[in-house]
């Protein structure tokens, strides 16, 4: 059996054997990089063959209880989201908060060989999922509940502009909102979009949340031409034209001014070391001085 370095507790591996099967054994344990929410790995099974994902939360945080309940609620989303296998939240067999969820067969990609395609199929995705009948959400909590959708949060040059607009923001329908929609929360199979992960902050909130949140992403990544491909791939699936665009992108930038410097260890382990915490802030700043400019 390969290990990584640091590997789910003996209790998960034992009950993801038990789910294969009574005469299953645990075959390979990857870790899987990208995230900062839980330490996350890919557990191969055999005999029965079963593949599962393994989440383990730090103790006392609420994200793995929030992801259960989510999955529960999402069941599968047509394929969009892993379901909920299993857990432990109460140490009956893990050590820490641990989900076991099924495997979303696909790999992250944030360095694709065509962005504007790549794009557009971040938006489309996106567009499936805000169009989610409200009552399949409705025991969700809402991003303004949460620290990310607080007033609070806010920060630097925009988010004066913001708060002056929290009426319009609060007041926008609620749909399913990801409320971590970004591409690393993404996994492609064949050069197709295959699934979304990472669903512990899923709430129902204006899709403005998520919109401006995937758009400073491609921002950072790559430009804002890449950000309107991904916009208007979401409006045309959606059937909707997001008139008030240059809110969500503000609000996206207000509430990660004090942490964008941070984000570097959900980019380098996915190919782009390069974008350290000063070429982050960099790329940051001159969003933010450009949405001024239209402000």
């Amino acid at each position: 059996m390969v290990h990584s370095e640091l590997s789910p507790s003996a209790g998960a591996l034992e009950e993801v054997r038990r789910l294969a099967g009574p005469s299953a054994a645990i075959e390979s344990v990857r870790r899987l990089e990208g995230g900062q929410h839980a330490d996350t790995w890919k557990v191969d099974a055999a005999g029965p063959e079963l593949t599962v994902v393994v989440r383990q939360f730090p103790t006392g945080d609420s994200a793995g209880a929030r992801e259960q309940r989510v999955l529960q609620a999402l069941d599968g989303l047509d394929g969009l989201a892993p379901v909920l296998l299993g857990g432990d939240l109460d140490g009956r067999w893990a050590e820490l908060p641990t989900s076991l969820i099924s495997w979303l067969d696909g790999h992250a990609d944030i360095a694709p060989v065509d962005p504007g395609k790549w794009a557009a199929q971040l938006g489309r995705a996106l567009a499936t999922v805000h169009a989610v009948p409200s009552d399949r959400f409705a025991a969700l909590p809402s991003v303004f509940d949460r620290s990310g959708g607080s007033q609070k949060v806010l920060a630097g040059p925009l988010a004066m502009s913001v708060r002056s607009s929290w009426k319009q923001i609060t007041a926008s329908v609620g749909v399913l909102t990801h409320s971590d929609y970004w591409s690393g929360n993404v996994v492609w199979r064949d050069g197709k979009l295959a699934g979304i992960v990472d669903w512990s902050d899923a709430a129902a909130g204006p899709r403005g949340f998520d919109l401006g949140w995937c758009r400073l992403d491609l921002v950072l990544l790559f430009d804002e031409r890449i950000a309107d491909v991904f916009l208007a791939a979401y409006e045309e699936r959606s059937g909707r034209m997001i008139d008030d665009v240059a809110l969500w992108d503000a609000w996206a930038v207000a509430r990660s001014h004090d942490a964008v410097e941070t984000w570097t260890p959900n980019y380098a382990p996915l190919g782009r070391a390069d974008l350290t915490g000063q070429e982050l802030r960099r790329l940051h700043s001159r969003w933010t001085a450009r949405l001024l400019e239209r402000t």
